[in-house]
């Protein structure tokens, strides 16, 4: 496996698989690469992620769970962006990305795109999705 030398990582607090999750069933082109699960030999939770590497098209990501007990947030300053090929798969991620999430920024006409929107998942991951004018 071929990991960058720059990769997003996420850590979530005990939902990184379910996180995981949502984020291959929204991108078409998706998949799990890796994922490492605390055992019952391990001091942290049984089953909790201590380590995954997932693609979302042709991006790597990395995320854990948070393990020490002290939850911490999602930074909205820190953004996923993704430009989408298409006006379906724009509406297919803006759909599912925003349930139980926050539409920060609706869907809107913003040269030089024909379609953008800002979410924040469930998770608290932020992503800003935009629909070039020529798709």
């Amino acid at each position: 496996m071929n990991i960058p030398k720059i990769t997003t990582f996420l850590m979530f607090n005990g939902e990184a698989e379910e996180a995981i999750n949502l984020y291959i069933d929204a991108f078409e082109d998706a998949e799990i690469l890796n994922i490492v699960r605390y055992g019952e030999d391990d001091e942290e939770p049984t089953g909790t992620v201590q380590h995954a590497i997932f693609r979302l098209k042709d991006q790597i990501f990395m995320a854990i769970d948070n393990v020490n007990n002290v939850d911490i947030e999602m930074n909205p300053a820190m953004s996923l962006y993704v430009t989408v090929d298409s006006a379906m798969e724009m509406e297919q991620l803006f759909s599912k990305l925003k349930r139980e999430g926050a539409i920060l920024m609706p869907k809107t006409e913003m040269p030089p795109f024909r379609e953008f929107a800002w979410i924040q998942d469930k998770f608290g991951v932020n992503f800003q999705l935009a629909l070039p004018e020529q798709q």
